[in-house]
C-alpha cells in the first residue's frame, strides 16, 4: 500500500481565529451568503434559510455553534455548502482557506483539556507548523437542531 491511500483531503476554514478541516468528501461547495431568510422559532445557531441554486440550504452559523461570540459585521462572511440526509446545509465560517493533504494515521484525538464546545464536532486534531487543526465531524454539526428539539 502506498502512502496516498492513508492521505485525507480538508477543505480549511478559520473560526474565531482556530483552524478547521473539514472532509472534502462531505463539501459541495464554497459560496458567498445573499438574501437570507430568518426562521421564525428556530435555534440561535440556525443563521437562516437561502435558495441556492434551486436548493434550500439552511445557514449554520459556525460562531453560535461553537459557543464563540457574534462575528462583527464589517467582514463578508463565507458559507460551506454540505449535504446531510438528504438536506443542503451551508456553514457559515469567517474565511476560507486552502486544502490540505494530511496523512490520517498522524490525526490525533482530542486532547483532554479540549473546551467541550469544540470536542462536541470535533472528530480529533493534527498538529501543524504553529497551530492545530481541528477536524470537523459533519454529522455532529448537523445534529444541532435534533438536539434542541429533544431537549
Amino acid at each position: 500500500m502506498s502512502s496516498e491511500t492513508h492521505l485525507k483531503e480538508y477543505v480549511t476554514a478559520m473560526i474565531g481565529g482556530q483552524l478547521f478541516g473539514l472532509p472534502i468528501l462531505h463539501v459541495q461547495d464554497v459560496f458567498i451568503p445573499e438574501r437570507l431568510t430568518r426562521v421564525p422559532l428556530a435555534p440561535p445557531e440556525i443563521a437562516g434559510v437561502l435558495n441556492l441554486r434551486g436548493r434550500i440550504v439552511t445557514l449554520i452559523d459556525m460562531r453560535g455553534r461553537l459557543g464563540l461570540e457574534a462575528r462583527d459585521g464589517e467582514r463578508q462572511v463565507m458559507a460551506i455548502g454540505v449535504e446531510s440526509r438528504g438536506e443542503s446545509y451551508g456553514l457559515l465560517i469567517d474565511s476560507i482557506g486552502e486544502v490540505l493533504k494530511l496523512d490520517d494515521a498522524a490525526r490525533e484525538p482530542n486532547p483532554i483539556n479540549l473546551d467541550p464546545r469544540l470536542a462536541r464536532v470535533s472528530a480529533g486534531i493534527h498538529r501543524l507548523e504553529g497551530q492545530l487543526l481541528m477536524v470537523v465531524d459533519v454529522e455532529r454539526v448537523l445534529d444541532i437542531d435534533m438536539m434542541k428539539i429533544a431537549a
